[in-house]
């Protein structure tokens, strides 16, 4: 799986640079995975602006402007965090487009939401493009954040194709 990672993240490099975008990311559950990938690839400087790594509830409405009310509502692990935390992202950032990942990894799970669970946001230009959550089940915390690490560079990728 990780080659497969910076495989995609190579892809997701050069498509950005011919589309002359800028991203930035907001990470929870991945811890920063995604950022990592990207800026793995030779000339990544030149498409990535910056990353959030938002573990904590306070973290995200500080940083990324996160509204409490999303929070109490909905949860940190939800397709409305994760808008809230790419549109954050856009807003606090020179990027155009972002990409964000709340999930839980594990181990544990609540009663509404369980372990591999994880929902992703692409907003590009202000305005989302994507917004989806995955079940992987309980594949234990390693696995998890590397599916989503993944994931998130194959939905950037796809994002970049259009």
């Amino acid at each position: 799986m990780i080659k497969n990672i910076f495989k995609i993240a190579k892809e997701v490099v050069d498509l950005a640079s011919f589309n002359k975008v800028l991203i930035a990311s907001a990470e929870s559950c991945t811890g920063g995975m995604l950022s990592s990938a990207i800026t793995s690839v030779p000339g990544s400087s030149v498409i990535f602006d910056c990353g959030f790594i938002t573990y904590s509830n306070n973290s995200k409405m500080k940083l990324l402007n996160v509204n409490e009310d999303t929070l109490n509502c909905y949860g940190a692990v939800s397709e409305e965090t994760a808008s809230e935390m790419a549109y954050g992202a856009i807003n606090n950032s020179k990027a155009n487009l972002a990409i964000s990942i709340t999930g839980i990894a594990g181990p544990g799970s609540s009663n509404t939401k369980p372990e591999g669970m994880v929902c992703f946001s692409i907003v590009l230009e202000k305005e989302i493009k994507l917004s989806e959550t995955k079940k992987w089940g309980a594949l234990g915390r390693d696995q998890v954040r590397q599916k989503a690490t993944l994931h998130g560079l194959k939905i950037l990728s796809k994002t970049l194709q259009r």
